[in-house]
């Protein structure tokens, strides 16, 4: 599975089956996160076989069932950290997709358990992935229009639409979608792209944002672009 087939195949899913991560798959994963660590200056670390995270009041009301293996999505205090940890938390995301697993942000629907992880100094959390065989593949929900979140037209490249139509795909906190991207133009014979977070009384968009720019970059290709 490609990660572009990934994205379309991927859904959340809260309800795993009552089974641990293959030792092949949790290598490859371990491997992953440690790449990923270095290249965001994050620490997120994978948690096998601990069932009380999500068995919390909140983990109740967002219907998780079996959540025993997850990810914790840290990194030390800083203005962009939650778009790296949406960034880099959804190439793990699609990654685990790819090795037949499946997964679901969770915002506040978990529990910190004392001793299940480690932060050094000025290091927070600001999410938990659960990650497992789902009982299921998950469902699609309704999504905006490309028109709705960008300035896509017959004349923008059509890269450009590809790269917005994988960002709709992107899972967002309650599937807000609070995202926008603007086709800039040509700079010294590269084309710029331009990504803004919305406004939420929710929140979790600068976090979204980072998810969405992953998938645009999977649709469009990073040979295409560069951010501005």
């Amino acid at each position: 599975m490609t990660l572009q087939e990934a994205i379309e195949a991927r859904h959340s899913v809260r309800a795993y089956k009552n089974e641990p991560l293959a030792e092949d798959v949790a290598k490859r994963l371990e491997e992953e996160i440690a790449e990923v660590n270095q290249k965001g200056n994050l620490h997120i670390q994978l948690i096998r076989n601990e069932p009380k995270a999500f068995q919390g009041t909140l983990a109740k009301y967002g219907k998780f069932r079996n959540a025993n293996n997850y990810l914790v999505m840290a990194g030390r205090k800083a203005d962009d950290l939650d778009e790296r940890i949406g960034y880099y938390g959804e190439h793990l995301v699609l990654l685990a997709q790819t090795l037949g697993l499946n997964t679901c942000w969770a915002g506040l629907s978990y529990r910190k358990i004392p001793d299940t992880y480690k932060l050094e100094e000025g290091e927070v959390i600001k999410a938990y992935i659960a990650i497992g065989y789902g009982e299921t593949q998950g469902t699609s929900h309704k999504i905006k229009t490309v028109e709705q979140v960008s300035n896509a037209t017959a004349i923008t490249p059509t890269w450009f639409r590809n790269g917005v139509e994988a960002a709709l795909l992107a899972p967002t906190a309650v599937n807000q979608q609070k995202f926008s991207f603007e086709y800039v133009g040509m700079n010294h014979n590269h084309h710029q792209v331009w990504a803004k977070k919305g406004v939420s009384i929710i929140g979790y968009t600068l976090m979204d944002l980072g998810i969405a720019k992953y998938h645009f970059e999977i649709g469009a290709g990073t040979n295409k672009f560069e951010w501005v």
